[in-house]
């Protein structure tokens, strides 16, 4: 049996703005599926494509898995991402050489430092 990953699932309370916010950091395409659901379509070697679903509640806690990014230009992309909307975020990260920030609805994710 082969396995291939092939989508990763983001519950949204507004599934339409956070595709299209996401849509805005990445440069990704995105449309709704036959489903309802927010797709975000990965260009082909980018990774999986991202599946915004429709829940009912707020984020209200950490997240058990976040997404790191790696820029040609970590402070750019910090304040770019800030530009949109992003916000810094303390979860007892202390110093790091990574960046900790929230989407528009609370999730979790990092910048690292330029490689």
């Amino acid at each position: 049996m082969t396995l291939r990953f092939s989508e990763i699932c983001i519950d949204a309370r507004d599934p339409e703005a956070q595709g299209a916010w996401w849509s805005q950091v990445l440069g990704w395409q995105h449309h709704v599926d036959k489903d309802g659901d927010v797709v975000l379509s990965a260009p082909p070697g980018a990774g999986p494509d991202w599946l915004f679903l429709q829940v009912p509640e707020d984020k209200t806690v950490k997240n058990r898995l976040h997404l790191d990014f790696t820029p040609d230009d970590q402070d750019a992309e910090v304040q770019r991402v800030i530009g949109l909307g992003a916000k810094h975020v303390d979860i007892g990260q202390g110093e790091q050489s990574w960046v900790v920030l929230a989407d528009p609805e609370g999730n979790e994710f990092c910048i690292l430092s330029a490689k």
